[in-house]
């Protein structure tokens, strides 16, 4: 695949705009094919897939790929096949007894031509399920992958140059220049998938064409450990969020807030999960992923180093591989705000860990931040949980538990604040991607008639009535 230029882009978007323009939206029944040939062709290729999100990493687990790409993917595109004639019929909605005779209704109408810019962490899955869902809503769409993982970036131009037309859905592929070009056209809708930084350059470009833009940015998403909670259901947990895909994850826990007399007790459970999850330990480990390049293994040995110059007590739970990139989890106590792992999102393997004294201190701390895309508690007290989800604003929540709010296909997935803007999956995803066209039909008779020219007594009467 070669790189799109402005002018590439611009003629794409201008077939595309045309051709909704002259055959209208496409209706149920074509949604529901394509959506069904999607994830056909999905499937036939899975081994391909697999091999290419591998290429790109340097190296990630088959079945860490199919658990993490495929799974949410194949999911989310059979939730919206079997909700999708549900979404499309029109909602009636309450007409005041001034218009009586007349009748009021709420059609979801496509946008138009959606753009689409995917980000490098899932760059299978964070790409086609915007896409489905443009799909579902009714609309021509343009995708452009992560240029750091080309490998799954050419199998999503080979699916989807199998499905649809280039009228339809057309795959742009070019670095960070192609990005900012494409941000930049006057799309109907922009869904962005990265970090806050780029989504603000996003956004920015945006509101030159007043596109609007939902955003999925990242941001540090918090743990609270309440006091008294099993630390070993905790660990095993947390573990497991923080080291799926290595911690490359946008809704990975960022930090642990535990009460201060309960940190030494979670450090040796967490150990001890971890074990459990990579008992042959991480260099070379089929099932670990490593980061996906040196700039960002170097990145995070960075914050590590850091931490530790600041006093920071580092516990090394593996052995690392520079040369392949792969970095083994490592647990940092006696963090302090002030550290540069407390100052960015980590989006690795690296889990440091606070302490608190007081509920109430922990809230401050995560409201003293930036909005997280999500928060995770555990505990078992109704009342603290519900102070801490009452004082506090995130993206999304899981109690008891981490990232599987993400799987609840029924759920609306979005940030808040410097997380995000808006929210997709599901329903949402559909409404977000959709303009609610309100029509209202006049009956026979209005009352508003009654309030027309010429003005008397008539209407002073009738204007008195509506505003007792």
């Amino acid at each position: 695949m070669s790189d799109a230029t402005s002018a590439d882009l611009s003629r794409i978007l201008d077939r595309q705009r045309t051709a909704f323009v002259r055959n209208g939206p496409t209706g149920k029944a074509q949604r529901r094919a394509d959506l069904r040939r999607l994830k056909a062709e999905i499937l036939k290729r899975r081994a391909q897939i697999v091999r290419a999100l591998n290429t790109d990493f340097g190296q990630r687990s088959e079945r860490e790929s199919a658990i993490v790409e495929l799974i949410p993917l194949v999911q989310s595109i059979n939730y919206m096949i079997a909700h999708l004639g549900h979404w499309m019929k029109p909602e009636r909605r309450h007409v005041s007894a001034y218009f009586q005779c007349g009748s009021a209704w709420v059609i979801r109408q496509p946008v138009g031509v959606v753009g689409i810019i995917a980000p490098w962490n899932y760059p299978l899955s964070l790409a086609l399920v915007p896409l489905a869902t443009a799909i579902a809503a009714g609309n021509r769409a343009m995708l452009k992958p992560s240029e750091l993982t080309p490998a799954t970036s050419a199998v999503i131009s080979q699916i989807v140059q199998s499905v649809f037309a280039p009228s339809q859905v057309a795959v742009v592929t070019g670095d960070a220049e192609v990005g900012a070009a494409f941000s930049s056209l006057p799309f109907d809708h922009i869904l962005f998938t990265g970090s806050t930084a780029v989504g603000k350059k996003v956004a920015e470009a945006a509101a030159h064409n007043l596109t609007p833009v939902t955003l999925e940015l990242g941001g540090k998403s918090p743990v609270v450990i309440d006091a008294g909670y099993s630390l070993q259901r905790a660990a095993n947990r947390i573990a497991f969020g923080k080291l799926t895909n290595a911690g490359q994850t946008c809704v990975a826990p960022d930090y642990v807030l535990i009460h201060e007399g309960e940190q030494e007790a979670f450090a040796t459970a967490y150990q001890e999960a971890v074990q459990k999850l990579h008992p042959g330990g991480y260099a070379g480990s089929p099932d670990y992923t490593a980061i996906l390049n040196q700039h960002h293994y170097k990145r995070l040995r960075g914050l590590v180093s850091d931490a530790q110059t600041q006093g920071a007590r580092v516990i090394h739970l593996g052995t690392n591989s520079d040369d392949d990139h792969v970095l083994a989890p490592i647990l940092l106590l006696n963090v302090t705000p002030q550290m540069a792992v407390m100052q960015e999102e980590i989006f690795g393997p690296v889990l440091p860990v606070l302490t608190y004294r007081t509920l109430d201190e922990a809230i401050a701390f995560i409201n003293a931040r930036p909005r997280p895309l999500a928060l995770y508690y555990f505990g078992e007290k109704r009342a603290e949980r519900d102070r801490l989800l009452s004082r506090t604003i995130s993206g999304n929540v899981t109690i008891n538990g981490t990232l599987m709010h993400y799987a609840q296909d029924d759920l609306p997935f979005g940030g808040v604040g410097d997380s995000g803007i808006g929210a997709y999956h599901g329903k949402e995803g559909f409404l977000a991607l959709t303009h609610p066209r309100g029509i209202y039909k006049q009956g026979h008779f209005n009352a508003a008639t009654l309030l027309q020219p010429p003005f008397g007594k008539l209407t002073d009467i009738i204007t008195r009535f509506i505003l007792r």
